[in-house]
């Protein structure tokens, strides 16, 4: 069947080629014949000029190019040249950055603050001279409206302006620099690695940020040892290689964010991509304490976005690798955080990795607790707060909570204020001293309280609700700045609730002073027991709802409290007979 099936190519070739076309096609025949007598087909139709590409040898149209396998600018055609001139990498400092040490978002160049209308020549508008390349720096154009540039002979990408003579001169001998120390140190440099360069200036003094990019394995190295805080984000506890990987991951992810132009979207990153998201979806429906850095909004928007993502594999789209490489960005970084692959991984959102537990251990944050009633603040913050840092998708629902609970401290505190006037207004509490400084004080604490909550509001909240860098860095500065750590942000949380109780406790106080001295005695013993039976269904409730520490510390307080009241009810029981009948035989001669 086979020869049958050649001999009708022949005979189709003689019709529409010429005779070379045929001796062509003759000639591979014979050498198919001659690899199938020798057992060796399978090597014929792998080597080049085999079956699978024999309509070269017939002027057939070329196949189709091969997918990118990673997101690395494609090289340069052959035949391109560089530029000629030598360069002398001198007095040029190199120093090695991450991707996140770009400055691009804190430039602040500014622009002329003067209005003129813009004279537009005659004819079509030509930009090609302002776009055009200058001593091989290409200018591009971020997908966020950032331009770069980008050298495509040594594949360099900057942000730095290099259409200034100077500062192209100096750039150039930092890429020269940074490839002649790379090949100083024995490090192999694959042809797809590119270079990140930034211009730093500290204290007058110029230098070189560099990273180098490795799209094989995802990765940004240096040609020398470092230790840099920006890779590590304050993460504690990192001992491994394949720990750190996942930091690296996250600083090239973050590369490909800056500088997107030029690059093809891999097919299998797309894929990859869409897996984790998936995962992220489902273990953020089905478990509350997920480690997912996004709400399940979130991930039904990012899933929708990565569906899209499709249509643009195997594609020049500078827009679609933006948005694979900043979701991939956060997903390393979330890998990174929470020790993903190693023996102490996070696996509880809620769970500390140094062995730390929700509940203070400074003794002078348990006893404020305490005193202020808020324990559960403070574990619910910790829920917010782990292992210094925030947990996303909490914390929008922590604050807006916290706002609710504002609001109401508001609203009662303005009725207790209300309410401590109109009691000072009754006229038999003017004789009673002891009431007074009571209302007193519990007015003056239900305004603290409410001048506190005001302030949290307009300036707390204010604090609060910005990015997430923002928010680590206000409350680690007021751990820092405080004798109570971590637990000085509960607790000035729990300031209005407790200016709030003390209130109320004072204004209780002061009634049931100016009830006990209008009535007699045996009135105040039935004040008492119903007092006594309060105190006890409260510490019930706290028992219930509450932690051991404060459960104890009010069972103390309430049997010192029932001992002396104890007390109390048998000398005013005897009062009392010994005023009826001085006959009677008191309970303490039987």
């Amino acid at each position: 069947m086979r020869f049958i099936f050649w001999l009708r190519y022949m005979v189709k070739t003689a019709a529409f080629r010429s005779y070379r076309g045929l001796f062509y096609v003759f000639l591979r025949l014979i050498r198919y014949c001659q690899s199938i007598v020798n057992g060796k087909e399978e090597d014929f139709r792998k080597r080049p000029g085999g079956l699978a590409f024999s309509q070269s040898g017939t002027n057939q149209p070329d196949s189709q190019p091969a997918p990118p396998v990673s997101l690395a600018v494609p090289l340069l055609e052959r035949g391109s040249q560089p530029p000629t001139d030598i360069i002398t990498p001198d007095h040029i400092t190199l120093i090695p950055i991450t991707p996140l040490e770009v400055n691009r978002y804190g430039r602040n160049v500014r622009v002329k603050d003067e209005y003129e209308a813009f004279l537009v020549e005659k004819g079509p508008l030509d930009c090609s001279e302002e776009l055009a390349p200058v001593a091989g720096w290409e200018p591009l154009t971020q997908p966020e409206g950032a331009m770069i540039f980008y050298q495509p002979y040594k594949r360099v990408f900057t942000d730095v302006d290099v259409r200034d003579p100077q500062i192209r001169v100096k750039i150039d001998k930092a890429v020269e620099k940074a490839y002649h120390e790379a090949r100083n140190a024995g490090i192999f440099l694959d042809p797809f690695v590119e270079l990140g360069l930034e211009l730093i200036v500290k204290d007058g003094e110029e230098m070189w940020g560099y990273y180098f990019v490795d799209h094989k394995k995802r990765i940004i190295f240096w040609f020398e040892d470092h230790r840099s805080d920006s890779l590590m984000s304050r993460i504690r506890g990192v001992e491994r290689k394949s720990h750190i990987k996942y930091a690296l991951e996250s600083q090239y992810w973050r590369h490909i964010e800056l500088f997107p132009n030029r690059r093809f979207l891999p097919e299998d990153i797309v894929v990859e991509l869409k897996e984790f998201v998936m995962y992220a979806q489902a273990d953020s429906i089905t478990s509350q304490t997920s480690v997912v850095q996004f709400a399940s909004d979130e991930i039904a928007n990012i899933l929708s976005l990565v569906d899209l993502l499709r249509k643009s594999a195997n594609k020049n789209r500078e827009h679609s690798v933006w948005i694979a490489a900043r979701i991939m960005k956060h997903l390393c970084e979330t890998k990174f955080v929470n020790f993903y692959g190693q023996p102490g991984t996070r696996l509880d959102v809620e769970k500390s990795l140094y062995g730390k537990s929700d509940a203070p251990k400074n003794k002078l944050s348990r006893a404020i607790n305490a005193m202020i009633g808020r324990w559960q603040e403070s574990k619910a913050f910790h829920k917010v707060w782990v292992d210094g840092r925030i947990v996303h998708t909490r914390w929008e629902q922590y604050m807006d909570k916290l706002n609710s609970d504002w609001n109401g401290y508001t609203i009662f505190s303005t009725v207790m204020v209300a309410v401590d006037v109109s009691f000072l207004a009754v006229p038999s509490v003017q004789t009673q001293d002891e009431v007074i400084i009571l209302l007193y004080t519990s007015t003056f604490s239900a305004m603290c309280s409410l001048l506190i909550t005001l302030s949290l509001v307009t300036q707390v909240n204010e604090q609060l609700r910005g990015s997430n860098t923002a928010v680590v860095s206000y409350l680690s500065r007021m751990a820092a700045g405080s004798v109570l750590d971590s637990e000085s942000f509960p607790f000035m949380l729990s300031l209005p609730f407790g200016f709030l109780m003390l209130g109320v406790s004072c204004f209780i106080g002061a009634l049931l002073s100016a009830i006990i001295g209008i009535f007699t005695f045996p009135a105040n013993i039935i004040i008492y027991l119903v007092l006594m039976e309060m105190g006890i269904l409260v510490c019930w409730l706290l028992r219930s709802t509450s932690v051991t520490f404060v459960w104890d510390l009010l069972w103390y307080l309430l049997r010192m409290w029932y001992r002396n009241t104890s007390r109390f009810i048998v000398y005013l029981w005897n009062r009392i007979i010994e005023r009826v009948s001085p006959t009677v035989t008191t309970p303490l001669e039987v």
